[in-house]
């Protein structure tokens, strides 16, 4: 039995977290469930799983909370709640499903205590990979990986060193403006939100469902990889890979490639990741390869999505700049959700506060977080 504290429950990986931990009821116990102001939910989760604690992002709803769930549990509210939770002695696992950059503090805090950390938040390893995994080995804790691409690179590494890899390819959908022949680049500052929202493959949130449209998801992704396998950016590539079975793969020195395939379901790498070492069953997954038909792979076409060679930049040049990056990007999707900026903006955006950035190299956590604040800040200032 595994007690598991789940950091953004009410969100999409959370909602999927729930669905493996009622699966699961005699492997897996729900410790604990943060959600960000989605107190309806997460009353109702925490009179399903009757957890020891559970914190809300605004203060202000913990007295209702308190009023009805009594003496259930205990109540806690904003980062230090998160905190809080992620610190627990009987947790032996933490999820982090927060979106952005609120997930770093419980991270650390969690490793520090020596809580075994599932990853989905790939924000954290982006803005803070070299002082996470350095901490991780420190405290001789686990980070393991949530996101459907990196747990398949976990999966096909199965233990094997990084020197025994040549490359790590990371597959992408493609997003809804793949096709160029229907989205050629020129049409782009006509795409709306309702559009960009419409993904071919996965149900996400709105967040990560326009980093799919624009492809910064994968450039985030590529840099997550580079600290959770210990490769340089040199051996992190993209393949467009529209059928979304194909999750990732690892071609390794020989010339050998391993690579996991599954229907897309969030729920297999989340229970991978939660009853890790183990493999256990389960019915949610079925993979029916007569009627899946051809598998297709193409390059990402970065003439179209310039996201991803900012991100590799991003991820070679190192210190600061993927902070940058992450914090850019989410400003940028912010204002184009929000109808202040079009398409092509959220990367403009990007890249010009990229520019104007002075990099610190091998950075402490509050040069990070500094750094974080500045690009929200310069980044806003150009909408």
């Amino acid at each position: 039995m595994k007690n598991v504290v789940i950091l953004g429950s009410t969100g999409s990986i959370g909602t999927s977290a729930i669905k493996v931990a009622q699966d699961l009821p005699d492997r897996i116990r729900v410790l604990a469930l943060a959600a960000g102001n989605n107190s309806e939910l997460l009353l109702e989760q925490t009179r399903r799983f009757r957890p020891e604690a559970i914190s809300i992002g605004d203060a202000a709803g913990v007295p209702k909370l308190r009023d009805a769930v009594g003496p259930l549990c205990e109540v806690y509210s904003g980062p230090e709640g998160l905190v809080q939770l992620a610190t627990l002695p009987a947790a032996d696992i933490v999820l982090l499903a927060i979106v952005g950059t609120a997930g770093l503090q419980p991270a650390l805090a969690a490793i520090r205590a020596g809580k075994d950390l599932a990853v989905a938040s790939k924000e954290i390893l982006v803005m803070a990979g070299e002082i996470v995994m350095r901490e991780a080995h420190k405290y001789g804790v686990r980070v393991l990986a949530v996101d459907s691409e990196h747990s398949a690179i976990f999966q096909c590494l199965d233990g094997k060193p990084a020197a025994s890899v040549r490359k790590l390819w990371l597959t992408a959908s493609g997003g809804p403006f793949r096709d160029a022949a229907e989205w050629p680049k020129g049409k782009f500052p006509d795409i709306t939100v309702e559009r960009a929202l419409q993904h071919p493959s996965w149900v996400m949130g709105r967040k990560i469902t326009i980093d799919s449209a624009t492809l910064f998801n994968k450039g985030l992704e590529m840099i997550e990889a580079r600290w959770l396998f210990d490769v340089g950016m040199d051996r992190v590539g993209v393949l467009v890979h529209p059928q979304s079975i194909v999750h990732s793969m690892v071609e390794f020195v020989d010339g050998a490639l391993l690579a996991q395939l599954s229907t897309p379901d969030m729920c297999l790498p989340i229970q991978y990741a939660l009853t890790y070492p183990e493999r256990l069953a389960s019915a949610r997954v079925q993979t029916d390869f007569a009627r899946l038909g051809a598998l297709t792979f193409e390059a990402p076409d970065e003439d179209r999505f310039p996201s991803l060679a900012l991100a590799r930049h991003a991820g070679e040049v190192g210190g600061t700049l993927p902070a940058v990056l992450n914090a850019a990007n989410e400003i940028a999707v912010a204002a184009f959700i929000n109808r202040q900026i079009n398409f092509p903006q959220i990367t403009e955006t990007v890249r010009r506060t990229m520019a104007a950035h002075q990099v610190v190299a091998h950075p402490t956590l509050e040069q990070i977080l500094a750094a974080d604040a500045w690009a929200r800040q310069t980044a806003a200032a150009g909408h």
